[in-house]
């Protein structure tokens, strides 16, 4: 047992939530993790056991679930809760707008329910860059406008929201958002990395472009008013993120607060620069087709990181290398 507070880790065998796992417990921390496998699997578990030498409390459940909620809270001194869980699809938010907003929105309130009931009052919450949509002009900040373009940014600041007016009803309430931007990579050991094939996210393509499970790789837009044609985004060390979550619940546990953090480098990174940036690390050709743009992606979007920086003494210490040559090894590792 250790002598630092017991965590509540939601979506905890995701592939955020998985890495920030792993730097829970290489600080101290007690981890339960609840997550109803939707997309994730339990065999994560041991390849946490593998890099930290010890397996966290797991329990298959759905946040909505509030029976089985309060038993998990009931049986564990839980201090703080990191909330992960939620569906991450932006195409499928268009299409299934429901089960996006049941399933985020309705599933928090149950989530939130159940801590109050044992009095639990600090929440770190997962959310997204996609909040900021597409009216700002990068590097943007928390305090830009937000401009949710599809239901799941809609479903991420709805509980924003309502994490803001839990905290104006009842001042004890410590609460952090957390607004990642593009998190790629995977753990050094390449034991755990993003076993996803959402077809937003890039570097999944890319790795399966170079595990020739892919021809080539679909670049959407060649026209865009940058560099080279092709749109830019902030990418992320997971890593890195997951430090940032670290940071934020340190954060947390001193301040009860109500607080906004991008998570990124706060550098603008194009489809291209990815590319070459991968073939360079690891030696292999990525060939690529470009399509049409697709409706809704922005141009540019990348953060500024300086309120993490200033407030949680955090920054992005990984390079664009690190990313690439992490995903491979944990692609190579996993195919």
């Amino acid at each position: 047992m250790s002598n630092k507070p017991t965590i509540l880790v939601t979506g905890g065998a995701g592939y955020i939530g998985s890495h920030t796992v792993v730097s829970l417990m290489e600080e101290g921390y007690d981890v339960v993790i609840i997550d109803n496998l939707t997309n994730s699997k339990e065999s994560v578990l041991k390849k946490i056991k593998k890099i930290v030498g010890d397996t966290p409390t797991f329990y298959n459940c759905d946040i909505r679930n509030s029976k089985k909620l309060d038993f998990i809270l009931a049986s564990h001194d839980i201090t703080a809760v990191m909330h992960f869980a939620g569906l991450k699809s932006i195409k499928d938010s268009i299409n299934n707008p429901n089960l996006y907003f049941h399933n985020n929105v309705s599933g928090t309130i149950t989530l939130l329910e159940s801590m109050k009931k044992k009095g639990i009052k600090k929440i770190v919450f997962s959310s997204t860059a996609s909040v900021y949509g597409e009216k700002n002009i990068s590097p943007i900040a928390e305090s830009d406008v937000i401009d949710c373009k599809n239901n799941y940014a809609l479903t991420k600041h709805s509980v924003e929201k309502i994490l803001e007016y839990e905290k104006k009803t009842d001042s004890k309430w410590g609460v952090v958002i957390l607004r990642y931007f593009n998190p790629i990579g995977a753990h050094p050991s390449g034991i755990i990395g993003e076993d996803s094939n959402n077809a937003s996210n890039l570097m999944p393509h890319i790795l399966n472009v170079a595990s020739k499970h892919q021809k080539f790789l679909e670049v959407y837009g060649s026209d865009y008013l940058t560099k080279d044609g092709t749109a830019i985004r902030d990418y992320i060390h997971i890593m890195d993120l997951a430090d940032g979550h670290i940071a934020a619940l340190n954060y947390l546990l001193s301040f009860d607060d109500f607080t906004v953090f991008n998570l990124g480098t706060g550098n603008g990174v194009s489809v291209v620069d990815l590319v070459n940036a991968f073939e360079e690390a690891n030696s292999i050709q990525i060939p690529f087709k470009y399509l049409p743009r697709r409706r809704g992606d922005a141009q540019e979007i990348y953060a500024n990181v300086e309120l993490a920086k200033d407030k949680l003494g955090w920054t992005s210490k990984k390079t664009l290398e690190n990313m690439c040559l992490d995903s491979w090894k944990w692609k190579s590792l996993n195919i």
